[in-house]
């Protein structure tokens, strides 16, 4: 998961887009990256680190043009180095920048391709290097020294037929103009708005319309899947379907827990997707204990708020606040490391025991990926005098590896995967553990757009909308993220013990 954004304005875009990137920080806190085009000229700024950490007021003012794209990054399926910060640059043909968010699921083949087919190298493990390489290649057989919109919309096709898997990408050909386009499933998102000035019309594309909101573009639509949005560096505006669109699958999990609450991704809004989640959940309850003994319903914050606050109010049971939240510590989902994301529980939450004494909890989460950081949770609501404590998942059970741009690749990781419910309840320490039903969550995200007949549920189902993930690519996954996972417990190691020796 990754967020980007692209501007073509009538004034200067570096301002605009660092506060697009600052509401998108929640799809990636690993990197960020700007880079803008002024002339023939572009400007890039790009590091590991969040968005105010990265870009400072000497860096703002190198970042001239009125146009340019932004990436605000985390590692995904793959085997990335969290040092590969977006936007990525090829210089030939014309000086082309990309910023991607999803993953491809046949790199490996494209890499050979490129080098063997095409003689171009790819320099790092980045499967949006190859995206970008993919698509360059394809513009530069065209052989044209000048480029308009059809051969933009030519080499996107090319890149449609060349790569598999889940990509939404933003692209700026240096003096030409902005690029959006989207794969042929519509698996991650990506929408554009217009903005009226007096001097014309800006055009803005991005991740979420939360980004185009803050900026005071109004929405024009989605990106369709398979479709293509260019944005010459004049303002003038093409958009062309680009590929035959396959079944249009948005990814759920965008609605469970990846996107804004504010924002609408395929004409859903997340907000009301997130509460008719907490009211399938309430419903689920009342189904299986009708007289239930709750005393309390506690969210686990932030993105459960919501799908919590609906689902006490339908089982009949109040509604509190437990835990603060210190709001300088990063979302741990996404955080690079499980070691990392183990210390970070307890400095990011706290309780407040008055809520939890002598009290049956009920926790409401919006889903459960590792484990660990509900199993942190559970114990601190019980070190806070909870009588017992229940714990409900606005998600079903996370059972299988997600291969389209989410960091949960290698089933070993997921406590789900090869358990029951009860021995997952067991595994969390749980008085009592329930999961929303998959086909309530589908039917909570569906009736904010009837007209989307599939979801990606694979992490959930083991259905890979895209039908080309077989099991020697799931195993690469998974050792890959093992030789992670061990390569961070050495790293955590040697730090203790330079430590101690000193």
């Amino acid at each position: 998961m990754c967020g980007i954004a692209g501007i073509v304005s009538k004034d200067s875009v570096n301002q605009e887009l660092y506060e697009a990137l600052t509401v998108l920080q929640h799809r990636g806190q690993d990197a960020a990256g700007i880079v803008t085009c002024e002339g023939d000229r572009m400007h890039l700024r790009k590091d590991n680190g969040l968005v105010r950490d990265v870009f400072q007021t000497r860096h703002m003012i190198k970042l001239t043009g009125r146009m340019g794209i932004g990436h605000v990054r985390y590692p995904t399926a793959g085997c990335a180095s969290s040092a590969e910060a977006q936007p990525l640059y090829v210089n030939s043909p014309y000086g082309i920048t990309l910023a991607h968010n999803g993953n491809l699921t046949n790199a490996e083949a494209l890499k050979h391709e490129l080098f063997v087919e095409d003689q171009r190298h790819i320099n790092t493990d980045s499967d949006s290097e190859v995206l970008l390489n993919v698509f360059a290649h394809e513009l530069q057989g065209l052989n044209k020294l000048r480029i308009n919109a059809d051969d933009v919309f030519q080499a996107v096709k090319a890149v449609h037929r060349r790569c598999r898997g889940a990509y939404a990408a933003v692209a700026m050909i240096t003096g030409f103009g902005i690029l959006g386009f989207r794969d042929p499933y519509g698996i991650r998102p990506l929408i554009f708005g217009e903005r009226k000035t007096a001097a014309g019309t800006d055009y803005m594309i991005a991740s979420e319309s939360v980004a185009l909101d803050v900026l005071g573009f109004k929405l024009i639509r989605d990106v369709q899947a398979g479709e293509a949005v260019f944005i010459e560096k004049n303002g003038t505006l093409h958009t062309r379907r680009c590929a035959e669109r396959g079944f249009h699958s948005p990814c759920i999990f965008e609605y469970v827990y990846l996107a804004r609450p504010d924002s609408i991704i395929d004409n859903i809004s997340v907000y009301k997707a997130r509460l008719r989640m907490g009211d399938k959940l309430g419903d689920k309850i009342l189904r299986e204990r009708p007289h239930h003994d709750i005393d309390v319903v506690i969210p686990v914050p932030d993105t459960s708020r919501t799908a919590a606050l609906q689902l006490a109010n339908k089982i009949g049971v109040k509604y509190r606040e437990g835990f603060i939240k210190n709001r300088y510590i990063g979302r741990t989902f996404i955080m690079p490391g499980q070691q990392m994301r183990k210390k970070s529980v307890r400095q990011k939450l706290n309780a407040i025991d008055l809520e939890f004494k002598d009290k049956t909890v009920l926790l409401v989460d919006d889903s459960i990926v590792r484990g660990t950081t509900s199993m942190q949770i559970i114990q601190m609501a019980r070190d806070a005098g909870a009588k017992k404590v229940y714990f409900a998942s606005a998600a079903p059970p996370v059972r299988f590896p997600n291969v389209y741009g989410i960091d949960m690749p290698a089933v070993n990781e997921l406590i789900a995967h090869g358990r029951t419910e009860q021995e997952v309840q067991t595994e969390l320490g749980a008085d009592w553990l329930i999961y929303q039903d998959l086909g309530d969550l589908i039917r909570a995200v569906q009736k904010g757009n009837p007209s989307i007949k599939r979801f990606d549920t694979s992490c959930f189902d083991n259905d890979y909308v895209t039908g080309d993930i077989e099991q020697p690519y799931l195993d690469s996954l998974g050792s890959c993220r093992s030789d992670l996972a061990t390569a961070e417990r050495e790293e955590e190691t040697s730090i203790i013990e330079l430590y101690n020796a000193v």
